[in-house]
């Protein structure tokens, strides 16, 4: 049967290990996927869009295990009372196809996004940065906010949202590590004044528009750049000029060519793969001074990692459930006997 984590399951893996120490243990796992890069059978996102927003699949497989991810992208539905990003899953057998996991990944997909970042900014932003800028304080901001505490060391944090209530709700929502004194919020009037001095600065917003969120003239030398919110075409962060004076870092080139800041640059515009880094065979910062760009567009194959991650902990904790997804057929060519049978459908406890 296939294992079913739903938003009542997160949230209890959540409760019970901890989001800080889920996001080390994903970035583990990341990071093993990451040195396995040539594993992989790839390929970029396919995106159906629409006035409102977007609607995507991705997908990627080793010789083990096939995943994909349905998430959207609809930066009004706050006004409905809905998450601008929602998001399930699914991890397969190879061998077989059979389906071994069904998984939101909302939550999942906050917690993978800040994991990945945490493990560029370790391989590119300076040794024992402190402060972060964290420009947009919605949905993610408090996942990027406490992997980079506890994954980097930052102290202090420097936010600035446009929408004031979106930096009231993070500030409430990281009191228990202000009141411990592990980590000092300093709440700014504008983006400018928020990534002054700023090691490390974070861009997470969530128009769907080619915004310039970052001008040249605010970055200072070697700031590491975590530009997480430019994610699909027509839709960037930064000023075109700041990735020519940028050394500018990818997951997947081809997707993050169409969806990332690159979007606004000339096609043999020069970038470099983070799986290089990470395995040692290309250098990440050349010097202190040097400005280090990841154009993060989030990649199929962190989301197989973190399916993977939740996968095994779900066991681990004995949380979740299984449901038939798919017929368990006594007789293999007997489907329609299968579909005639009369059964109660039962959900049983994993």
């Amino acid at each position: 049967m296939t294992r079913y984590i739903d938003v009542a399951d997160m949230q209890q893996l959540v409760l019970q290990h901890g989001a800080a120490r889920m996001m080390a243990e994903m970035a583990d796992t990341l990071r093993e996927d990451f040195l396995r890069w040539e594993d992989f059978d790839k390929s970029p996102r396919t995106a159906n869009h629409s006035t409102n927003g977007v609607i995507e699949l991705m997908p990627v497989s080793d010789d083990a295990l096939y995943a994909f991810k349905y998430v959207n992208g609809h930066p009004k539905n706050p006004l409905q009372g809905l998450s601008t990003v929602m998001a399930f899953g699914v991890l397969a057998d190879v061998a077989t196809g059979y389906p071994e996991l069904l998984s939101e990944l909302t939550i999942t997909t906050a917690l993978r996004t800040a994991a990945t970042s945490a493990i560029a900014a370790k391989a590119l932003a300076r040794p024992n940065s402190k402060t972060m800028a964290l420009i947009g304080n919605g949905s993610q901001s408090e996942f990027q906010a406490i992997a980079f505490m506890t994954q980097l060391g930052i102290t202090t944090l420097r936010v600035f949202d446009v929408d004031s209530q979106a930096t009231d709700k993070m500030v409430a929502n990281l009191r228990p590590f202000t009141d411990s004194g592990a980590l000092k919020i300093v709440r700014c009037a504008s983006t400018r004044e928020a990534v002054q001095s700023a090691d490390i600065v974070t861009t997470v917003t969530a128009d769907k528009t080619n915004a310039t969120i970052l001008t040249a003239d605010m970055i200072e030398p070697g700031m590491h750049l975590n530009a997480v919110g430019g994610d699909c075409p027509g839709k960037t962060e930064l000023q075109a000029s700041i990735l020519d004076r940028a050394k500018v870092f990818v997951e997947f080139e081809p997707q993050t060519r169409v969806e990332g800041e690159l979007q606004q640059m000339p096609a043999d515009f020069q970038t470099y793969p983070l799986w290089k880094v990470l395995a040692g065979t290309q250098v990440g910062r050349d010097n202190a001074e040097q400005v280090t760009l990841f154009d993060s567009v989030g990649f199929a194959l962190e989301d197989l990692s973190a399916l993977r991650y939740v996968h095994q902990l779900a066991q681990k904790l004995g949380i979740g459930s299984t449901v038939d997804l798919v017929p368990d057929l006594k007789d293999p060519k007997d489907l329609f006997g299968c579909a005639t049978a009369a059964r109660p459908v039962l959900r049983k406890a994993a």
